[in-house]
């Protein structure tokens, strides 16, 4: 197979993975990001990549966002928003984020491929977004890429797609949140 080949057989996955992503669960992760003061966005690996690209995006609209684990995050309150992207929902790290953000009265919310795990259960929101897991051999949402290249690149699209209904929600721009971009480069 040529490259060209793979990226239209990859394309054709998150086409399939994008249908079967329910739009009432990104519509109240949507309402809980309009409504909390302050957004914090967590996750490992590739995840915390895509996390850190939608933060960046969440600045550029200029709300207050954070990534947790940076030396600039101030400590979470009630009236604010975790929102975790891990592909299993068992990450121990996040897990432990989940469960401090809920004991102060924090909105939690997860993007997951198992709305089932410990961090899925313990979020006020979950989103699935249906595609394998990294650890995923049982092949119910096939891939022919590895890990969870699925999960992350449509975590990606994910956000991104969310920061486009915000856009519209605000009646905002591209090139009015360019006014954000870094200019010390």
């Amino acid at each position: 197979m040529q490259t060209t080949q793979y990226m239209l057989t990859v394309i054709d996955e998150l086409k399939r993975t994008a249908n079967l992503t329910k739009d009432e669960e990104a519509e109240q992760l949507l309402d809980a990001m309009t409504r909390a003061h302050k957004i914090f966005v967590a996750g490992t690996g590739r995840s915390g990549f895509m996390g850190k690209s939608f933060a960046m995006r969440l600045m550029h609209m200029n709300l207050e966002v954070y990534v947790v684990g940076e030396t600039v995050t101030p400590s979470i309150e009630k009236n604010d928003l975790l929102i975790i992207g891990s592909g299993s929902g068992e990450t121990k790290s996040l897990l432990a984020m989940a469960e401090e953000a809920n004991s102060i009265g924090a909105t939690v919310a997860v993007v997951t491929t198992s709305t089932e795990s410990s961090i899925g259960s313990l979020a006020n929101i979950s989103v699935k977004i249906p595609a394998k897991a990294k650890a995923d051999n049982e092949g119910k949402h096939d891939t022919i890429q590895p890990m969870g290249s699925l999960f992350e690149q449509s975590l990606l699209l994910f956000y991104d797609s969310l920061i486009l209904k915000l856009m519209k929600n605000k009646e905002l721009q591209g090139s009015s949140m360019y006014t954000q971009h870094a200019n010390l480069e």
